[in-house]
């Protein structure tokens, strides 16, 4: 194959090309004119192999990959997903968020204008939570092998002294509480890939939840258990608390707020909304004594004004979830089975 001409650079500067990722020319512009200027920090801007910083304390490290379809859905975009994700996931731990890695895979022909679209979400959420991207890589593959960009992150943060969060926690006792409605982020993500239209527009709810949960510590330390319910929605998560901690959780459906918008969507599409994923919410597991504390902190927060307790951690039916139904019934909830809605992250 004869080798690209400059003419043909200039006519194809509007999207990626393969020689975006050979390491030369046009991979040194990408990083230096594209991604560099709007995630500018002095630790990334030094463009070493590596990031180097100073930290002592607890630490606590996790990583992701976001694969969404559409990579543009309402209320978001893939660069923010990727942001609020990783720093929930330190949150989730009580740590503070401090740092990121953040690499790029980008299928060849992808509109640059829609990379630059992409960092910016970036930058403003990483501004909203605080932190900094320190380090990264970029790869371009051929037409076909990415479905557009698919991003993977690292994040690094600190636990403060004396905060100790795991899903093995829970004790019979406890109160569960959620930091506001559910599923508005697949219902937002399912709309625009099947081009749906709602009287009420669902937008995602995709946010970073680090500042909540610091306020949530500072109102008591008795906080067992954290989980963002993501994949596999609200009952998967308390699935999985339910069976590391190895006790049962009861929960009241009434309790469980769903906006207008997204119970009707998802009575149309044939979902549960209870199983439907969130980007923006989390569930606390809080020693009794403290929950209404907790509860009243979450409500001074943007991102838990419609917290609300909706169930209790019992020594009954250990690993498994149980729901009071508005009908006064009681039904078990398993662990999603499948996928409900593939590529949501």
């Amino acid at each position: 194959m004869p080798p690209t001409t400059n003419m043909e650079l200039t006519m194809n500067e509007d999207t990626i090309l393969l020689a975006h990722g050979s390491g030369g020319k046009l991979s040194h512009d990408l990083v230096q004119q594209t991604l560099v200027p709007l995630l500018s920090n002095p630790l990334l801007d030094r463009l070493d192999d590596c990031a180097v910083f100073d930290l002592s304390g607890r630490l606590a490290f996790t990583t992701d990959s976001y694969v969404v379809s559409p990579i543009f859905f309402p209320g978001g975009d893939i660069g923010k997903l990727a942001v609020c994700g990783t720093v929930n996931d330190l949150a989730m731990s009580g740590a503070r968020p401090l740092y990121l890695t953040l690499s790029f895979v980008i299928e060849e022909g992808f509109a640059l204008g829609g990379l630059k679209q992409i960092v910016a979400s970036i930058r403003e959420a990483a501004a909203e939570a605080g932190v900094k991207v320190v380090a990264g890589d970029t790869k371009v593959v051929n037409r076909g092998g990415a479905d557009g960009i698919f991003i993977n992150t690292s994040g690094i943060g600190l636990v403060p002294h004396g905060v100790d969060i795991s899903g093995a926690n829970a004790r019979p006792g406890d109160k569960v509480i959620l930091s506001g409605p559910v599923g508005d982020h697949g219902v937002a993500v399912m709309s625009r890939r099947q081009g749906l239209e709602f009287s009420v527009p669902v937008d995602s709810d995709c946010a970073p939840l680090n500042h909540l949960v610091a306020e949530m510590l500072g109102a008591s330390p008795n906080i067992h258990c954290l989980r963002d319910p993501t994949r596999g929605g609200l009952v998967s998560s308390l699935n999985e608390l339910a069976q590391q901690s190895g006790v049962g959780i009861r929960i009241e459906e009434a309790r469980v707020p769903v906006r207008e918008a997204v119970q009707a969507a998802c009575e149309l599409l044939g979902f549960d909304p209870l199983y439907v994923a969130n980007e923006g919410k989390l569930v606390a597991v809080v020693a009794p004594e403290d929950a209404e504390r907790v509860l009243a902190a979450m409500k001074g927060n943007r991102y838990g004004a419609q917290a609300a307790i909706i169930g209790e951690v019992t020594a009954q039916h250990p690993g498994r979830v149980v729901m009071k139904t508005l009908l006064g019934a009681s039904r078990l909830l398993d662990m999603l089975v499948g996928e409900l809605l593939p590529r949501i992250c």
